[in-house]
This record gives C-alpha cells, structure tokens and sequence, in this order.
C-alpha cells in the first residue's frame, strides 16, 4: 500500500524517513530534496533488497519530478512486499512550494525524462507527417510512436523513456553518486 503526502506532510518527517528519487541521474543532479538519495527507476528491481532493509528501519518514500514515475515505483515495491509513501506532484510540488533543492556542484539543467519523452515523439510524429508525400508510407512511423505513447498510458510503462533515460546527459555523473553510493548509504 502506498500513502500520499503533501509538501507541508513530508517537511517535517524527513530525518524519520528513506526518500528514494527516481528519476534520472541528469535530473537528480540538476536539483533533488535535501536527503534524497538516487535510485533510478530503471535500476529498482537492483535495489530491492537494499529496499527492503532500509524500509525495517525506517518508512520509505518515493519521489520523481510530477508522481508518475514515483508511481509506477511504489507498486513495484509495493508488490515486492514494501510499503511506501510517495510526494504528491513529486519534485515539482516541492520546489513550488518554496522549498529548497540541493544540487551536485557543476551539474547541469536537465530537461526531466517525460519531457524529453515528449519531444522526441512530438518531432517523430511530425518529421513521419512532414515527410510523408516524398516518402509515402513514413506516416506509419508517426501512427507507431502514437501507439506507443497510447501503450505507455495505458501501462505505466514507457520504452521511449527507458531509452533516452540510458543517453549521456542521463546518466550518473563521474562525480556524483552511483547506484552503489546509494546502496552503500541504504546499508547504515
């Protein structure tokens, strides 16, 4: 089961509590809640059993950007027989709400994964549609990544996202924590 919390319902239970962020490492280097510690979503089933111990000792709760990613992590976690909080509206929710970020020194602005997601489809979509009377049938391209983001709502899933989640920018940054940081730091 998983139990929601408000920005003003996290604040205060920050050093009782495990948050897991799960979105990229570009994203989470860009600005993450203080005491965040990285996991990304793709990297979860890794994590369980660090997971699993972390949440004996102490609630765990999951964050991403806006919820669904955090989301989609929650039942995963859920379903592996851990109970979990999540942040209503996630990162943004917190930063809206005045609350201070920290940031890995020399890290960049990242897009977040859903806009990127956004994006590349978009640009598809409209390349497939543009190009279409040169080269018949590249409309089909389009009505495939349509299908693909219908496939994505549907199921909580998004493959396009998986991808882009694995470029450069994405990733951990040399300097910045690593899966096995985080693992280490679930540990004590």
């Amino acid at each position: 089961m998983t139990t929601p919390l408000t920005v003003e319902q996290l604040r205060p239970r920050l050093e009782q509590l495990t948050l897991i962020d799960v979105r990229s490492p570009g994203e989470y280097a860009a600005g993450h809640i203080p005491g965040a510690l990285n996991i990304p979503l793709d990297l979860l089933d890794r994590a369980l059993p660090a997971l699993r111990d972390a949440a004996a000792r102490n609630e765990l709760a999951v964050v991403c950007a806006a919820g669904p990613r955090a989301a989609t992590a929650c039942r995963r976690l859920t379903d592996a027989g851990i109970p979990t909080l999540t942040l209503t509206g996630g990162t943004n929710a917190w930063a809206g709400a005045g609350r201070p970020l920290d940031r890995i020194p020399g890290a960049r602005a990242v897009w977040p994964l859903d806009r990127q997601v956004r994006l590349v489809a978009g640009s598809l979509v409209l390349a497939a549609l543009l190009a279409d009377p040169a080269l018949p049938g590249t409309r089909w391209i389009g009505a495939a990544v349509g299908a693909g983001l219908a496939f994505s709502a549907l199921t909580g899933t998004c493959a396009m996202g998986s991808a882009l989640a694995r470029l450069p920018y994405n990733r951990p940054r040399p300097d910045g924590p690593t899966l096995e940081d985080t693992l280490a730091a679930l540990g004590r």
